[in-house]
């Protein structure tokens, strides 16, 4: 009989069992080093499947040649797999093995870069939203700051989540005037694109400033994308203003990566003697390499 002393209750990192009174801060340690092993060896798996190296039917090899292909435990492995299985890329078959399956693995929307203001509004009519939070708040200064609002105004500051395919892919906090958020409901913010029910309230959207960087997510956000805390994300902010320069929209995205990418298309200019990079739809639209409008 096992001792009293060695109730089980947790697996090492090799997939040995842990005794209870030895689980601590060292055990939640071990855990989020195997949670990121785990998710190495998931995105090598789903690269060389995307890539089309793993071709559909391809048998992979057993779980301990690729716990030593990748150095890795036996543990770490069935749960890599067992993610690849869920998304479809692979069938593990008892007595047979692990196989390649036929689906093809999910590309990207693609975001214009050039065309912003119109990409907001199509995605807004072809994706679905879920929206988590509605309120009317007072504005943090940066926020105040960058909607050039007035001293004391509030703003009505949503969050939601878009979502493709049944799957989520980004997380949107806006703040918008009150002045213009009291012209449309909760349930319409639900089911209509922001810039479309801003444009109803008789405001004419103008121009668009924004920055994109990386981040990584938070506990509530990666509980929104179904992703793990700390993956990486696209992070976008933007803010929109109308035809007198006024802030009516303040936007703060985030993006799964996997499920969406920025895109620009470029093309080569003179300029004083120099070759650049231009955008092409700021050349369409009679803008000048420094960003400004010609009828400025």
């Amino acid at each position: 009989m096992r001792p009293a002393t060695a109730t089980i209750t947790g697996r090492d990192d090799e997939g040995a069992m842990a005794p209870a009174d030895r689980r601590g801060k060292g055990d939640t340690m071990t855990e989020a080093i195997e949670t990121s092993k785990t998710r190495r060896v998931y995105l090598t798996l789903r690269d060389r499947i995307s890539s089309g190296e793993l071709t559909p039917g391809t048998r992979l090899p057993s779980e301990p040649d690729l716990a030593d292909l990748h150095d890795v435990s036996r543990v770490t492995i069935r749960r890599a797999l067992a993610e690849l299985e869920r998304e479809g890329l692979i069938s593990r078959r008892p007595g047979a093995g692990t196989f390649i399956t036929a689906r093809m693995i999910k590309r990207p929307i693609v975001a214009d870069l050039s065309n912003a203001l119109a990409h907001l509004v199509e995605m807004g009519r072809s994706t679905d939203v879920r929206l988590l939070q509605f309120a009317y708040v007072d504005a943090a200064p940066e926020i105040a700051d960058s909607l050039r609002l007035d001293p004391g105004e509030k703003v009505q500051r949503s969050v939601r989540v878009r979502i493709i395919d049944s799957e989520p892919f980004s997380y949107l906090v806006t703040h918008v005037p009150q002045r213009i958020g009291q012209t449309y409901s909760e349930a319409e913010l639900g089911a209509k694109p922001l810039l479309t029910l801003i444009e109803r309230s008789g405001v004419k959207v103008d121009r668009a400033t924004q920055t994109i960087t990386a981040t990584l997510a938070g506990p509530d956000v990666a509980e929104a994308l179904g992703i793990d805390i700390g993956a990486p994300l696209l992070a976008l902010t933007r803010t929109v203003f109308d035809m007198k320069r006024r802030g009516i929209e303040h936007l703060t995205a985030l993006y799964r990566p996997d499920r969406y990418s920025f895109q620009m298309d470029l093309v080569r200019i003179d300029s004083g003697g120099d070759r650049l990079w231009s955008p092409v739809e700021r050349l369409r639209m009679g803008v000048g390499v420094n960003g400004a409008a010609a009828n400025d």
